[in-house]
């Protein structure tokens, strides 16, 4: 049955503490390994940006077949839990490895990267993957999964602000002057936490709701039926790729825009911990989903975005403007963050009462999945693209034409796209109120009766 029940708070923490696992290793890849590659690994910034392209487009294929897995998952844990039990150690490894940094020729350098990157995005998708099917699993009090949901988007912002402030000064501390041997060393000790949060998650959560079909294997052609007529699901898909360009470009293009724009290196944590004041608008989302329909509180979120990188445009080098519009961004991105993955968990609920079938693992793990991966690798190639079209050479003065594009880079491009968001979001509909879906499923699996 559709179970209503509410979460326990040790649970939600717990449940959150996977995304600060996630976040602290991870958060080191998306948010600096471009940086790690281009200036202390020393790959050309070309080959960079056809490099995280490429193996964001590589690893979109094991999202859906990860999904299909978790759907044919059946254990004592449930579906998606047990993935996290199984992965979380080889994700650590693979991060350390990534940034191991082995001595090799510029080919060699080139091969290696994008190996260890490919294996890192994969098995980073089989623990991850499974904390958003699990959310459509933990109950279906839309409420208490927004609540859920905030509690781990907090906690991978606290992840992500622990690596915002520790990350460099570890790095200088650990390295002794070494940048390549102090993001190993951090590295290893990221990954040893991440791993002991990751098992707090599986050993403190449970997967609750159940269905007709939640203990069975779901056949591929099964699953795929709950796509067809999931206008919603294609809808969070789009929104789940465009929202992470969006902020993966901005997140990759500051250390660029900081150190050669700015001109100060040194205001880098400053400026990337300040953008987890996103924290305040996550704070937010609960109270404002008691009062306000889903989609028009993320709309909003994204439109506050996009001003709040006008604002750093207005302040030029000014800091405390760059520090204020910061800020203001990102409790703007603190709305969205908060419900995306709430608006794709709905998804599910709507395809089972579309179609009569539940595929949370291929429905979540494929918009999640491949929307996080071709977002992400979009959101970091595009940057090194724009920067190579205007002639950027590491450590070195930069040119007007360059700082130019590392200005469209930080500012404009995460613009565009926060606006593309919101268009997105203008055309969001269920067919009809969210609450009489989940009302018709209950009395469905009460009267254990098809869907017409």
């Amino acid at each position: 049955m559709h179970n209503n029940q509410k979460i326990p708070l040790y649970e939600k923490i717990s449940y959150g503490l996977g995304d600060t696992a996630c976040n602290l290793i991870y958060m080191v890849v998306t948010t600096y390994l471009t940086f790690y590659f281009t200036d202390v690994y020393g790959i050309s910034v070309t080959v960079v940006g056809v490099l995280m392209l490429a193996v964001r487009f590589l690893d979109m294929i094991d999202s859906p077949v990860l999904g299909i897995l978790i759907d044919k998952t059946n254990t004592r844990w449930g579906k998606s839990r047990p993935w996290i039990l199984w992965f979380c150690i080889p994700f650590a490894a693979s991060c350390i490895m990534l940034f191991w940094g082995p001595d090799l020729s510029a080919t060699g350098k080139m091969i290696y990267a994008f190996a260890a990157y490919v294996m890192v995005s994969v098995f980073y998708s089989c623990v991850n993957n499974p904390l958003s099917t699990m959310l459509p699993s933990l109950t279906s009090d839309q409420q208490e999964r927004t609540v859920a949901n905030t509690f781990r988007m907090l906690g991978g912002q606290f992840g992500g602000l622990i690596v915002n402030m520790t990350l460099l000064p570890l790095v200088a501390f650990l390295g002794a002057g070494d940048m390549q041997k102090g993001f190993f060393a951090t590295l290893c000790l990221y990954a040893v936490v991440g791993v002991a949060l990751l098992l707090i998650t599986f050993f403190n959560t449970r997967e609750r709701v159940e269905t007709s079909s939640s203990k069975q294997s779901l056949p591929f052609k099964e699953g795929i039926k709950s796509i067809k007529g999931n206008t919603p699901w294609l809808m969070a898909l789009l929104l789940t790729i465009f929202c992470y360009i969006c902020y993966t470009q901005r997140s990759t293009a500051a250390i660029y825009y900081l150190t050669y724009y700015i001109g100060q290196p040194d205001v880098v944590p400053i400026v990337n911990s300040l953008a987890m004041c996103s924290i305040l608008g996550l704070f937010m989302v609960p109270f404002l989903t008691r009062h306000f329909d889903k989609r028009w509180v993320i709309l909003v979120g994204y439109a506050v975005f996009a001003l709040g990188q006008f604002i750093i445009f207005l302040g030029d080098k000014n800091l405390w403007i760059i520090y204020f519009g910061t800020v203001f961004g990102a409790i703007g991105k603190g709305f969205t963050s908060g419900l995306l993955f709430v608006m794709i968990a709905d998804t599910v609920d709507f395809g089972e009462w579309k179609s009569g079938i539940r595929a949370q693992g291929l429905l979540v793990s494929t918009a999640a999945g491949i929307g996080i991966k071709l977002g992400a690798g979009l959101g970091g190639a595009i940057p090194m693209w724009i920067l190579a079209s205007g002639g950027y050479v590491a450590n070195q003065p930069q040119s007007q034409e360059s700082m130019n594009a590392i200005v469209a880079s930080y500012i404009w491009v995460p613009i565009a796209f926060a606006l593309i968001c919101v268009l997105i979001l203008l055309f969001f509909k269920y067919e009809k109120p969210f609450n009489e879906i989940i009302a018709d499923l209950n009395e469905r699996n009460k009267n254990k009766q098809p869907a017409q």
